[in-house]
């Protein structure tokens, strides 16, 4: 349960407040790296911010381990209203923009082997993908101006529709099986991926389709969330073609790719096998705190805005994440994201260690698990039997 407020919580600080800075400096680091290539030729440096994703991080949560301590209840206002926090997420995006253009001007004239393009697409990736997340904290807050710098972060990764669809759609239908980005027991990363992309864009078309219908205007209106964002990164991939010449949108769509696939392993990670009970009137359950993979290892989620306490964003879509609480009684995932997409891209290894996870989450019986329907047979079969 949360920590208690004591007395003087309104004074409270957060022992972390400096260490928020470390995700836009990922950003710049990117930036920085690039133009280190640029001068050097050294491809060493396109491959240093995807060693830090895929090694560093795991390396230190693993040493590290999980923070579980609370902002304490009676400081939660006052941390929310600090615009410092708010400061540091905006400052994420100059820096991924001078990283993606970098990156283009790169893509078009350096002579780069096979490793440098593939190095040069996962940093600048990479960042774009990183940036998703930045996207979804802007996106759930009431200022416009946020919400506007939501659709600007998303378009170098040409996924503007997650906008529309993450908060209108997810959010309504996350943890049960009509969720296009909630994973189901059984289901490997390499069949949700498919699934939740193609699933996503039809729910963000679908809801603004509705949207604008209530309003008397067709789908293909101006006014479409969805269209916006997608002109957004048309003008913006249209300008760096004009700028560097057409090959680099091949770069750009090779990147995109990557970024957005970086989004849905954390998806795939954030409600694997997890599902919210029916109702006898057929409705499910309001969401809660068990309906979502949590995890407090430091260092990702100071990367991540807490993205990994997700349990309680869920719970509560508006609280800014430097106030986002651990709550012991959600199900813990056994590392943070960066340990666990590494898994999740294994998925033999992945369902050893997870299945047995949502099957204790649920007692034993894994009949209340959101189960992927080609092997729902097979799973009840083998849990029936107690298998492992």
């Amino acid at each position: 349960m949360p920590t208690p407020s004591p007395a003087g919580a309104q004074r409270w600080r957060d022992p972390r407040r400096y260490l928020w800075l470390l995700s836009p400096f990922f950003a710049f680091a990117a930036a920085w790296h690039l133009v280190n290539f640029w001068r050097s030729g050294a491809e060493f440096w396109l491959w240093l911010l995807p060693s830090v994703m895929y090694g560093v991080i795991p390396t230190v949560d693993a040493l590290l381990g999980p923070d579980t301590r609370n902002p304490p209840d009676g400081s939660t206002t006052a941390l929310e209203a600090d615009n410092y926090y708010r400061a540091i997420v905006v400052a994420f995006i100059p820096f991924q923009y001078a990283a993606t253009i970098i990156g283009c001007a790169l893509a078009a004239t350096a002579p780069l082997s096979a490793t440098g393009w593939i190095g040069l697409v996962l940093t600048v990736g990479g960042i774009n993908g990183v940036a998703i997340n930045t996207a979804h904290e802007l996106g759930h807050k009431r200022p416009r101006w946020e919400r506007w710098l939501s659709r600007v972060t998303l378009a170098p990764v040409a996924y503007g529709h997650f906008y529309t669809e993450h908060n209108r759609g997810h959010h309504l239908r996350v943890a049960t099986p009509d969720d296009p980005a909630s994973a189901r027991m059984g289901e490997s990363f390499w069949a949700f991926l498919p699934r939740t992309m193609i699933g996503s864009v039809r729910s963000a078309w679908h809801i603004e389709r509705g949207s604008l219908a209530g309003r008397g205007l067709p789908a293909w209106h101006w006014r479409n969330e969805v269209l916006q964002a997608w002109a957004m990164t048309l003008v913006l991939f249209g300008a760096l073609a004009w700028a560097f010449g057409p090959k680099v949108l091949l770069f750009l769509a090779v990147q995109a790719f990557y970024g957005a696939s970086l989004l849905e392993v954390v998806n795939y990670i954030e409600h694997y096998g997890l599902l919210r009970a029916q109702r006898p009137d057929g409705r499910r359950e309001p969401c809660n705190v068990t309906h979502s993979w949590n995890s407090s290892h430091v260092l990702s989620n100071l990367f991540l805005y807490q993205l990994q306490r997700h349990s309680d964003h869920h719970a509560h879509p508006g609280r800014r994440y430097q106030a986002l609480r651990h709550f012991a009684q959600s199900p813990q995932l056994p590392s943070g994201y960066a340990a666990m997409l590494l898994l999740a891209y294994v998925p033999p290894l992945w369902f050893r260690v997870m299945d047995p996870k949502v099957l204790a989450h649920y007692g034993g019986d894994v009949s209340l698990a959101n189960l992927h329907p080609p092997r729902r047979s097979a799973l009840l079969a083998r849990y029936a039997r107690g298998g492992g």
